[in-house]
């Protein structure tokens, strides 16, 4: 198939480009920055940037092109209206125009996170939220939330009243940066720790994509949440906001001794669990990479399963600061 890819230039679009291409399909990237896999550079809020990446015949469509959570120090609430949800409007009604046999939109599992659950412990919270596709009523605390919801909206809506197929991804995190609000403990000790509940890597974030795009036309509509399989139950979210070391025992009696020996620490506390169980179900989707690879290289002494780079910038920001 010939695909548009949005976001081509950035963290996924870098491995879903060639994973695509491995396939044996066409890739056309569309991103603002110039990048090895983008062939348009321009906005998905700009229509005519839309029309020309679409003019060479378009059979499919990957939107994961947006402005991002640490995008809301930098950039005005309307850009992310924009982007988010202008943009996603704009590549849907192009889709349905072209005769898109499928389209796949990359989300955030962040939009489920309001400021209760985040809050967690801390904020009175006696068990830790089990967040599947059924979990609701969704109260997105920041604009990139609520921009990510309207967009999934939109998507649905173009479902049912023009019949696209679409897949929406409501994924972990997958980035490779420093985490902006987590300081205490170092970056690759916080991302193996939400490889328990809240993380994939990126390889596995490319797959589910591929997935997605292969299921669609059978499904008509999904949304799935795409995160490395928790070792939990429901039944241990109360012990997990209370005493998450506890549990992690059980489940990996030698976890916290290789913790020790990288000089690492476990949470103490955890306030949610994502849970990608009909992802499994109904794309034979899985991710490969859970916490059970993080503690195996400990173990091993080899390489972490997931890419840490503190010295990342997205190539937009990189793009704008060279200009």
């Amino acid at each position: 198939m010939r695909i548009l890819l949005t976001g081509s230039s950035g963290w996924l679009g870098r491995f879903l480009a060639p994973r695509l291409r491995a396939d044996g399909h066409a890739v056309v990237g569309l991103d603002v920055a110039p990048g090895a896999d983008t062939d348009i550079v321009g906005s998905v809020a700009d229509p005519a940037a839309v029309a020309r990446a679409f003019a060479g015949g378009v059979e499919a469509a990957i939107h994961a092109g947006a402005l991002h959570k640490p995008d809301i120090a930098r950039y005005p609430k309307q850009a992310f209206v924009d982007v988010n949800v202008t943009g996603t409007l704009n590549l849907l009604e192009a889709a349905v125009a072209a005769g898109c046999s499928r389209f796949v939109f990359t989300s955030t599992t962040s939009l489920m996170i309001s400021d209760a659950i985040r809050a967690g412990k801390a904020g009175g919270a006696v068990r830790a939220a089990w967040l599947d596709e059924g979990f609701g009523p969704l109260e997105p605390r920041n604009v990139y939330g609520v921009t990510k919801r309207a967009a999934e909206q939109l998507c649905a809506l173009h479902h049912r009243e023009r019949g696209l197929a679409v897949v929406v991804l409501r994924t972990g995190r997958f980035f490779p940066e420093e985490d902006d609000s987590r300081r205490d403990l170092a970056g690759p000790n916080v991302k193996a720790n939400e490889f328990l509940n809240r993380r994939l890597t990126v390889e596995d974030a490319a797959e589910a994509h591929v997935a997605a795009l292969a299921r669609a036309p059978e499904l008509g509509f999904g949304l799935y949440i795409v995160s490395a399989p928790p070792p939990f139950a429901p039944a241990d979210a109360e012990a997990l906001i209370r005493d998450a070391p506890a549990v992690i025992a059980r489940h990996f009696p030698d976890a916290a001794a290789l913790y020790a020996r990288a000089g690492w620490r476990l949470p103490d506390s955890i306030d949610r669990v994502y849970d990608p169980a009909r992802a499994g179900r109904e794309l034979g989707f899985r991710c490969r990479t859970d916490f059970a690879a993080v503690l195996a290289a400990l173990r091993d002494g080899g390489p972490l399963p997931f890419a840490h780079d503190p010295s990342y910038v997205s190539p937009k920001e990189a793009a704008a600061g060279a200009g």
